[in-house]
């Protein structure tokens, strides 16, 4: 790629600019989105794999494509790993930040990627792309959408076209964002949700097969010695914890992933909780990764804890008296779940997750029926919500004091059933055998 590389910079640079300065451009600037667009994914980038398909494939090549992320996401990291270690696989990581590289820096990274692909005997994806969607895909090429999310809980793609998350159904015929055709397979953590996922992603008399291997990211959580470090390095960074029950408060976004918004303290009101529970219990904060730092609610000082680097930093602040921390740049999520006795969240997916921990929810949700309006879910959110669903933070408060008493093992055991059932630690197996015919661990 590196002898290619500055070739199609070039072109993705002309491209972006006789876009750019289309005749009915200069004084519509949706219309040059739209034309931009619509020249890239219909024309530009297919040619470029056209291009580059005159080489052969080369079997032992293997891409993995992070939309919006600029670091290795967890739905990779077990599946890469093992490339790694077998050592016989050549391996290449497509950064293409939709949502940070600017239209011209995503433009290139696309460019790059449709070329790359065009010699790829396989492409791992984890989130939408109406690039390798617009590809002229070879057939010795396999292509597979691991997913970022567990479960279905919120709507998305295909199934929010009657919805204000949603495209319009011109749009995502014109371009189908989830691989469209060009996906074999679709990897689901259980038999009993495929029919969403065929759904949202456009898959009926498609040749994609939805398959129930579980999904990759969790066979950490069957690791005891994962989770109790895990746990460990909550307590080491947090210090403020120790002695007391952690509670996870992982709120969703609100809005369009672009301006990604997310409650404030006003919605989840940290001071109530610390005048109930402040001896009790210790709230750690994290928000979801589309939320920019800009976006964030403050942390109110009087509350915040101290975050260090190793226990030694219990010294650096007042930790006496600590009721919470933001966590969001500083704990992975997965870390997270395996230390928190308790989850408080609304309509994210980590549900899914943290029900193979065998331990109580509790479900905020203050703007539900307007999120019914603007997203919508696969299932109906009271009967499926394995806690109790509040709605004031009365409602909260009165749920957290009864948390462990009100916590229903066999609806959570359903629960898990139902939406994690393919989950057994040993999904990343299942799916090195799919797409390379042998396990590689």
């Amino acid at each position: 790629m590196a002898g290619v590389g500055s070739n199609i910079r070039k072109t993705a640079r002309k491209i972006y600019r006789n876009v750019r300065w289309a005749p009915a451009a200069r004084q519509i600037f949706d219309v040059v989105a739209l034309k931009r667009r619509d020249h890239l994914l219909d024309k530009a980038y297919p040619d470029l794999y056209r291009k580059y398909s005159t080489r052969p494939v080369n079997p032992k090549k293997v891409i993995f494509v992070e939309n919006n992320s600029r670091e290795i996401s967890d739905s990779f990291t077990a599946i890469l790993d093992d490339l790694k270690k077998d050592g016989s696989y050549t391996v290449h990581v497509h950064f293409l930040e939709e949502l940070t590289a600017g239209r011209e820096g995503f433009s290139y990274n696309c460019a790059r990627l449709a070329a790359d692909a065009a010699t790829a005997a396989y492409i791992f994806l984890n989130d939408y792309s109406n690039v390798i969607s617009c590809l002229p895909l070879r057939e010795e090429t396999k292509v597979i959408q691991l997913w970022h999310a567990c479960g279905a809980f919120k709507k998305f793609g295909n199934s929010t076209l009657s919805l204000k998350f949603g495209q319009t159904a011109k749009q995502q015929e014109k371009h189908p964002v989830y691989g469209y055709g060009n996906l074999d397979y679709v990897t689901v953590s259980s038999a009993e949700i495929a029919w969403a996922y065929t759904e949202a992603m456009q898959l009926e008399d498609k040749k994609t097969q939805v398959v129930a291997t579980g999904i990759s990211r969790t066979d950490r959580f069957f690791d005891p010695a994962f989770r109790e470090s895990s746990a460990r390095q909550v307590r080491e960074r947090c210090p403020g914890s120790v002695g007391k029950k952690i509670v996870l408060y992982a709120p969703t976004f609100r809005g369009r992933i672009q301006v990604a918004a997310t409650p404030d303290y006003t919605q989840f009101d940290l001071k109530a909780l610390q005048q109930r529970f402040g001896n009790e219990f210790y709230v750690l904060v994290k928000h979801h990764p589309f939320v920019s730092e800009g976006r964030r609610p403050k942390m109110p000082e009087e509350m915040a804890g101290v975050y260090a680097g190793n226990a030694a930093g219990a010294h650096a602040g007042n930790v006496q008296g600590a009721f919470a921390s933001d966590v969001t740049d500083t704990l992975s999520i997965e870390t997270l779940l395996c230390a928190a006795d308790v989850v408080i969240t609304d309509y994210s997916s980590l549900i899914f997750e943290y029900s193979l921990m065998n331990r109580p929810m509790i479900f905020y949700s203050y703007d539900l029926d307007s999120y019914y309006d603007w997203r919508g879910f696969y299932y109906d959110y009271d009967e499926m919500t394995p806690g109790p669903v509040c709605r004031t933070m009365d409602e909260l408060i009165e749920a957290l004091a009864h948390v462990e008493e009100q916590f229903n093992q066999e609806q959570m055991a359903a629960f898990r059933e139902k939406f994690m059932g393919a989950c057994d630690g040993h999904a990343t197996e299942r799916i090195e055998k799919l797409m390379f015919g042998q396990s590689l661990r």
